[in-house]
């Protein structure tokens, strides 16, 4: 079985599509990033279980595209969305109510294109939070997002489709409030970093408290960028901190067993 990848718009936003395809695969250079797919290739089959990724804030889907592929070698279909206003070549959105409102919507966009009646949804950092407010989770705006300087809820809309989420690195900070994530009765398994500065105890405090029955998977000295795929030898500097790690962690290796415990709990 191979990788098929195509390209795929949902009411404007940009999604690479990863599917399984019968078709040989070839390496591929997309921007800075090689990977081993057939481009365009038919979908082999139907009835693949399909999961939307979202990725981080001003953050690009490739970074977690080996989560991708070996999730459609567990037979999955799955979509990477790019946010637009927030990703690594716009950022005109980030930090503002306006993202916090469209990142959702975005996803369930993206549902709506392929078609699904029911995903799964990944989220790393940004993307979690995207996955909680998706997946039935009330945020309230921060009062340094707001024009008046005031917190205010964010108008998102739960979309029932969705009936799973793995949260990695979760940026969580909107679900504050009491009752904030009491909508959020879907199966979440949770990894988090002994070492993430971005999203501390605190924010995983939140999802534990706001939540029944987590997976919840602490990675001892993992950092914030562990969950994301190792970067090419090109862009692998201390200048780019997404492609650090605390000395000793092995990113590369941890990689592996993160994808294979993504695919058993989205099976299960």
């Amino acid at each position: 079985m191979s990788v098929g990848t195509r390209t795929l718009d949902a009411g404007g936003v940009p999604v690479r599509l990863f599917y399984p395809t019968r078709v040989a695969s070839r390496p591929e250079t997309f921007g800075p990033y090689a990977v081993d797919v057939a481009i365009d290739a038919p979908l082999d089959g139907a009835g693949h279980p399909q999961v939307v990724v979202s990725h981080g804030g001003t953050s690009s889907p490739w970074v977690l595209r080996d989560l991708a592929i070996s999730l459609v070698r567990a037979g999955c279909v799955v979509a990477l969305p790019t946010h637009p206003g927030d990703n690594r070549d716009d950022r005109s959105l980030f930090g503002t109510v306006a993202n916090l409102e469209q990142r959702p919507r975005h996803l369930r966009q993206v549902i709506d294109a392929l078609g699904a009646a029911r995903v799964a949804v990944i989220g790393h950092s940004m993307g979690g939070y995207t996955a909680l407010a998706v997946a039935g989770g009330r945020p309230v705006a921060l009062p340094s997002e707001t024009a008046d300087g005031r917190a205010h809820p964010v108008s998102v809309v739960r979309d029932p489709r969705v009936r799973a989420l793995v949260l990695l690195a979760p940026a969580t900070a909107w679900f504050m409030g009491p009752g904030a994530l009491d909508g959020v009765d879907v199966p979440v398994q949770l990894w988090t970093g002994e070492l993430d500065a971005m999203a501390p105890e605190g924010f995983t405090q939140i999802v534990l408290r706001g939540v029944a029955g987590v997976d919840h998977r602490r990675i001892p000295n993992a950092g914030h960028f562990a969950f994301v795929s190792p970067f090419p030898p090109a862009m692998t500097s201390p200048s780019f901190p997404p492609s650090q790690d605390p000395p000793g962690f092995d990113r590369a290796a941890f990689q592996p067993v993160l994808h294979a415990a993504i695919a058993d709990f989205l099976a299960a």
